[in-house]
């Protein structure tokens, strides 16, 4: 005899059947985009490591990290011997030993030496840009949240905050261009690259930081008010406090946005070489009105610009890997100051 049939036992329906297939639709999409991503990751890092890391001590490749971009220089002698030097290098050989020895002569730009002024240049572009931003977002969201009336006003200030965060990079690039180095005459700055990528990044700001202040409850005003305090001293005292780990949040998000936008960087701060770091000015003021090398623009140039070989495979790799690294390490700082905001106030 067969067993009964359980009543209250599931049963493939038509419509069971469609939600299991998008469910293992949806994942396998997610591991699928995973697999992509880490296999991407890890080609950057077991090819990025190489230049940055060595098997000897130190084990970093420090000139590599500390010296300016340079041309590479690889000369094959009468004898048959090879060598391989920077411009400095080069130079400096050259004078001692004189050109006669040189049977075969070629060259590389941007594949020997550092970038060194790079680092520096991405560092100030993303911490001073990200500064702009969360005091213009905050101060917005502020206003959005705690003062403002709801009116057709606010909603096409919210719907413009949202149709911001979807405009092309390139668009804000050529914007910031002539805003910044045409009409204000900054030239090309990092100034004019700090407002560019923090405009850039205000619409995750402002949302952020307004939904965080949002999720503060209003018993924390009431009681506020309620012993006499301002509006402003009850937003200062009492929600801001409150509402930091989501503003952190999204200054989270900022970061991984505005570190890598090539476009507005190449239209508004970055040289493709300059030797001079900001602070090697003579006036404090031209540190502000100085441009700078970055890395997503040298990423750029020498993958897309200059004649490609295995020695400028090296450099591209080695600056995407300390690019990466930096990006990460901006962005795990936020998170542990998060996490110790979260800490500090908890309800």
């Amino acid at each position: 005899m067969h067993a009964p049939l359980n009543p209250f036992g599931s049963r493939l329906t038509s419509s069971k059947i469609t939600e299991m297939a998008a469910f293992w639709l949806f994942r396998l999409t997610t591991y699928a985009v995973l697999l992509f991503a880490g296999f991407i990751f890890g080609i950057i890092a077991w090819k990025g490591g190489q230049q940055v890391f060595r098997d000897k001590a130190p084990f970093i490749n420090v000139p590599f990290l500390t010296e300016a971009p340079e041309s590479l220089h690889v000369l094959t002698l009468k004898d048959g011997s090879h060598l391989e030097f920077g411009d400095r290098d080069y130079r400096a050989w050259v004078a001692k030993n004189g050109e006669e020895q040189i049977a075969d002569h070629k060259s590389q730009v941007y594949a020997a030496g550092g970038i060194y002024p790079a680092i520096v240049g991405t560092v100030l572009l993303v911490v001073g840009s990200m500064i702009i931003a969360l005091t213009l977002g905050v101060l917005t969201a502020v206003y959005l949240s705690e003062y403002s009336r709801s009116g057709r006003i606010i909603s096409l200030i919210r719907l413009s905050i949202m149709n911001l965060a979807g405009v092309p990079s390139i668009v804000f690039g050529m914007w910031g261009y002539a805003m910044f180095v045409l009409l204000f005459n900054w030239n090309v700055s990092l100034l004019s690259g700090w407002f560019t990528l923090a405009f850039m990044v205000l619409p995750i700001i402002i949302t952020g930081s307004e939904e965080s202040l949002r999720a503060v409850p209003k018993g924390f005003r009431e009681g506020s008010l309620a012993l006499g305090a301002t509006q402003w001293q009850t937003i200062y005292q009492n929600v801001l406090p409150y509402a930091l780990p989501g503003i952190l949040t999204s200054s989270i998000m900022g970061v991984a946005r505005i570190a890598g936008e090539t476009a507005a960087i190449m239209f508004t701060a970055a040289y493709v070489v300059r030797d001079k770091l900001p602070w090697e000015v003579s006036k404090f003021t031209d540190f502000f009105f100085s441009g700078v090398m970055a890395l997503p623009y040298h990423i750029f140039v020498v993958s897309a610009r200059v004649p490609q070989n295995e020695y400028t495979e090296k450099v591209q790799y080695g600056s995407a890997f300390v690019f990466l690294f930096i990006v990460m390490a901006i962005a795990l700082t936020s998170i542990l100051l998060r996490a110790k905001v979260r800490r500090m106030y908890k309800w």
